[in-house]
């Protein structure tokens, strides 16, 4: 991490700057437009932003040194996700920073539409006394429909269950079981838009989520539904909402987000029943304390070589995991490094197989998978290769990756076996981890093996006999390269037999060149068990 720079382009807290300055050189330079970011872009190793950047595929292109992008708050629709995927750019987000301001402003709009409170505050002022005008409804016993009920929806749940309101949502990824013990009912979305007296949208902006609320769904909708959106502008189609409170089949709407921002040619801010907000739904002093201090950790963590907690663009293990997987993981990549050095030629497949205990976390196996994906790659491509970009580049290149999980463990408490096809042959590794974290690779090809995958390892096939093992060790000793260690398998004597050494240094081509011709070996193969290149 030594004399790495970081580009602050939005407004941050300073509680946050002051993390990054503790360990990296720091540029704050906000307003800047897209020529003036690009020309500077290249300097740096990580971006922050907040909503204002618009780190789009020409910027990100333009970041040759990059690692991290991090958003102070939760929506990334900001940054082209896709194009820093394939440059390996790590993306996160801080998703828990602004959540309670998020549902505190939600809950206070809510309140407002129900009682009409900006527009009689407004009369108010003016020194009208219309008292009449300004009837509202209780929200006690209605139905609040939430659509998307991640942290901020269920939070938004647990106040309006407080206030005696029944609550059904839909999130596809959220299961019956998990909402029931909230107390909502997960319904699908057509039928909460039927049954809600008020709306309100928590999701991110992506294609399935555009226009959402449309003239369509609205038809289906009770006459005087309320819709609120404190989420991110164009989940809802604006001029279908527009047409539908003029007509009166929407009582009213409170906005905080917009298709377009500022947004101040649109129509529905002519309309007296809509309340609006200029994206407030994070301004809380402490949201934004939270959400610099929570980047600007995650960005540390990454450029120091390790992960971020909320990336948005690779697979994560769940909280509850991390402690169980993450020697899985790594005992995955150190696999694949070792796999494609020992099989050689042009990858064409990859099958990973996790069985025994890791079948009850099939869910959480991806994360796993993209590790074994970059230790099978990253030897042999020039360009990075790391968990974030090592599935698009896979499939780039046409490499077929599946995964399996399984029970069976082949005597083990737990097993992965890695499968790979090339155009010189197939190789298998299998490996495991016992307790205390101590990985092994145990079998290679249908050779068991008791091998520690670490460092420097000399691989040959050759014929099971008195002297060949002595030759080899022979030729190594001359060129003043010391054996750790040894494992052998076997059948039969005097068939082939496989054999793993390990090394205390590299082992160069004219050695390997030697070691290949000595009588009863027929092949040699030096793998690095370390993110270096071959």
């Amino acid at each position: 991490m030594a004399n790495a720079r970081v580009l602050v382009s939005d407004p941050l807290a300073e509680e946050g700057l002051a993390i990054l300055r503790a360990a990296v050189d720091v540029d704050v330079k906000t307003d800047l437009k897209e020529d003036e970011l690009c020309k500077i872009i290249g300097d740096y190793d990580a971006l922050l932003v907040r909503s204002g950047t618009d780190v789009n595929a020409k910027v990100i292109g333009a970041a040759k040194k990059m690692k991290f992008i991090g958003r102070a708050g939760v929506g990334v629709d900001n940054i082209d996700v896709d194009a820093a995927t394939r440059m390996g750019i790590i993306v996160a987000n801080a998703p828990e920073g602004n959540t309670l301001a998020a549902t505190e402003h939600t809950m206070a709009m809510m309140q407002s539409l129900a009682r009409n409170i900006p527009q009689a505050n407004a009369s108010l002022k003016k020194k009208e006394w219309k008292r009449s005008k300004f009837m509202g409804v209780e929200l006690n016993e209605k139905t609040l429909g939430i659509v998307g009920f991640g942290r901020i929806g269920r939070e938004v749940a647990k106040r309006a269950k407080a206030m005696d309101m029944k609550c059904v949502a839909y999130d596809p990824f959220i299961t019956q079981e998990r909402a029931a013990q909230l107390g909502v009912e997960m319904m699908s979305m057509a039928d909460l838009f039927k049954v809600a007296d008020v709306i309100t949208v928590h999701t991110p902006l992506i294609p399935e989520t555009t226009h959402v609320i449309n003239e369509k769904s609205i038809a289906t909708m009770k006459d005087g539904v309320r819709i609120i959106n404190c989420a991110r502008g164009g989940i809802i189609d604006e001029k279908a909402l527009y047409d539908a409170i003029k007509a009166g089949k929407v009582a009213g709407a409170a906005l905080d987000v917009f298709e377009q921002e500022p947004p101040t040619e649109s129509p529905l801010l002519t309309l007296d029943n809509v309340i609006v907000t200029p994206h407030l739904g994070a301004s809380t002093v402490e949201a934004q304390l939270n959400v610099a201090v929570s980047v600007a950790k995650q960005c540390i963590d990454v450029l120091k070589g390790g992960s971020a907690k909320y990336v948005v663009n690779a697979p994560m293990i769940p909280s509850e995991h991390t402690e169980a997987l993450q020697p899985f993981a790594q005992l995955a990549e150190k696999m694949g490094r070792f796999a494609v050095q020992v099989a050689g030629g042009r990858l064409s497949s990859v099958e990973c197989i996790y069985g025994g205990e890791l079948s009850a976390y099939a869910g959480s196996m991806k994360f796993v998978t993209r590790l074994a994906l970059k230790g099978l790659l990253d030897p042999i491509l020039q360009q990075p290769v790391n968990i974030v970009n090592a599935e698009f580049v896979a499939k780039e290149r046409g490499i077929q990756v599946s995964e399996t999980v399984t029970e069976e463990a082949k005597g083990f408490k737990n097993l992965i076996t890695i499968k790979i096809r090339t155009d010189k042959g197939e190789e298998t590794v299998s490996g495991t981890v016992f307790q205390k974290g101590r990985s092994r690779i145990v079998a290679v090809g249908s050779y068991t093996m008791d091998l520690i995958p670490e460092g420097h390892l000399l691989v040959s096939k050759h014929v099971d006999q008195p002297g060949v093992i002595g030759r080899a060790a022979t030729v190594l000793g001359k060129n003043n390269i010391n054996i750790a260690g040894m494992q052998v398998g076997r059948f039969n004597p005097k068939e082939p037999a496989l054999m793993v050494l390990n090394v205390d240094s590299p082992v160069p081509q004219p050695v390997i060149e030697e070691l290949r011709g000595l009588p009863g070996i027929s092949s040699m193969t030096f793998a690095k068990i370390s993110d270096e290149k071959i």
